[in-house]
């Protein structure tokens, strides 16, 4: 680093990335001496920048908590990563709102120099997704980061949920983990009023307020497998298992997973469904590339039958000549 001014923002960067950093810390990350550090303090703090000083064997310098720096400064990579983010958390149905998501992005693209603003505002307008937008129902931010705070502390907490019947309740709840997944965010956790492991529906969720209560996650529980297979358990009408003859991992990324589970079996993967209609689900099995076996229902297999007479006939099937 040849100029001071680079130095002296360098320095700022460093003090924003880091908690604390010692002077002879600095000086190493600057390639300069203590004394020259402690000048380029002085220069911030004539900006206007507060950077706090602690004395002592353990002490350093540090930005005056809560302090956030304007104009935002970022790299071109960390730019495109912020903007790509927000857009991608739009487009899945991620973010709390559509208002939060454009307004965020908009005072990041202001504050940005016109070298990497009108770049990434032609990346935004030309973006394509081959996925279409998901549109879904969005938590409060309040709700969202509270469930995620209390999982982390592993806290107890009182919720008012509503359910899709629009039943009003409150109650206490240990979230084990958040969860987001197809346009929706969840929380898995065990329920104090029914005492038992329970999903719920942030959207839904009016109101979070903590407990003084601590709890215990179960060894080795994996609230997104959790989700999945409680959803894959709705109200259906047909139970279908199959056993697929061929290997989990690929299977597994063949299938929904919130439509059916999966076990590995000596013979196979055994496959656990629930479908409203036995056409989609022959379908489904007709465009995997391992032989099967049906177990139930029965009524499974004139659907298979239908399907592959449908295939015959549109193989067999001949364009006919234009007449003249």
């Amino acid at each position: 680093m040849s100029h001071p001014l680079t130095r002296v923002l360098t320095l700022l960067e460093l003090l924003q990335s880091n908690a604390g950093l010692t002077g002879t810390e600095l000086a190493d990350q600057l390639d300069t001496d203590v004394r020259t550090v402690r000048r380029y303090i002085a220069h911030l703090r004539d900006l206007g920048i507060p950077v706090q000083a602690e004395r002592g064997r353990y002490g350093g310098y540090r930005l005056a908590r809560g302090y956030r720096m304007p104009p935002l400064v970022l790299t071109n990579d960390e730019a495109l990563a912020v903007v790509l983010g927000l857009l991608a958390a739009e487009r899945l149905g991620m973010g709390t709102t559509v208002l939060a998501g454009a307004g965020a992005r908009a005072k990041i693209e202001r504050v940005l120099p016109d070298a990497l603003r009108e770049p990434l505002a032609a990346m935004r307008e030309t973006l394509s997704f081959t996925a279409n937008a998901v549109i879904a129902q969005a938590p409060g931010s309040d709700v969202l980061l509270g469930l995620a705070q209390a999982s982390r502390a592993r806290a107890t907490v009182g919720i008012k949920y509503q359910s899709w019947r629009q039943d009003q309740t409150e109650r206490d709840l240990d979230p084990y983990g958040v969860v987001f997944h197809t346009g929706r965010w969840y929380v898995v956790g065990h329920d104090h009023l029914r005492d038992d492991l329970r999903t719920f529906r942030i959207d839904r969720i009016a109101a979070v307020t903590p407990r003084t209560k601590v709890f215990t996650t179960p060894d080795g529980f994996d609230p997104v497998a959790h989700l999945t297979s409680t959803l894959a358990q709705g109200p259906y009408r047909w139970q279908v298992e199959v056993t697929i003859h061929g290997p989990l991992d690929e299977i597994a990324r063949r299938l929904p997973r919130t439509a059916v589970t999966l076990t590995a079996q000596p013979s196979g993967v055994r496959m656990q469904a629930r479908a409203e209609r036995l056409d989609g689900m022959a379908h489904l099995l007709a465009s995997l590339e391992w032989p099967f076996t049906i177990h139930r229902p029965d009524e499974l297999r004139p659907a298979l039958k239908n399907l592959a007479e449908q295939l015959t006939a549109a193989a067999e099937c001949t364009p006919r000549e234009p007449s003249r």
